[in-house]
C-alpha cells in the first residue's frame, strides 16, 4: 500500500460513515456499503465530495481506484487517471 492510497483510507474511515467497510484490495480502495445505497446518488456526487475531501492532503497525488460496492452492483471511479485510463473507451 502506498501512502497516498493510506491516506485515503485514513480519510474516508474517519469520516465514520455507518456501515461502511473500507480497505484496501492492491493498489485500490474498496468500500462495501449497505445493500440499500444508492449507488447513482453515490457516483453523481463523488467527483465533488473527493475534491473537498481532498484538500487535507499534501502528498503527490497518484492515480487510485475506488471501487463501490452495495451488495447487488458496483462502480469504479479512478481518481487522477493514467494516459492508459483515458484511452481505454
Amino acid at each position: 500500500m502506498n501512502a497516498y492510497q493510506q491516506k485515503w483510507i485514513d480519510i474516508l474511515q474517519a469520516a465514520s460513515i455507518k456501515d461502511w467497510d473500507i480497505k484496501a484490495v492492491d493498489n485500490d480502495i474498496y468500500i462495501e456499503m449497505p445493500h440499500v445505497s444508492d449507488l447513482k446518488l453515490i457516483r453523481d456526487n463523488l467527483p465533488s465530495t473527493l475534491a473537498a475531501l481532498s484538500l487535507d492532503i499534501e502528498l503527490p497525488h497518484e492515480r487510485l481506484k475506488f471501487i463501490f460496492h452495495n451488495g447487488y452492483e458496483n462502480f469504479e471511479y479512478v481518481l487522477n487517471p493514467s494516459a492508459d485510463d483515458l484511452n481505454k473507451e
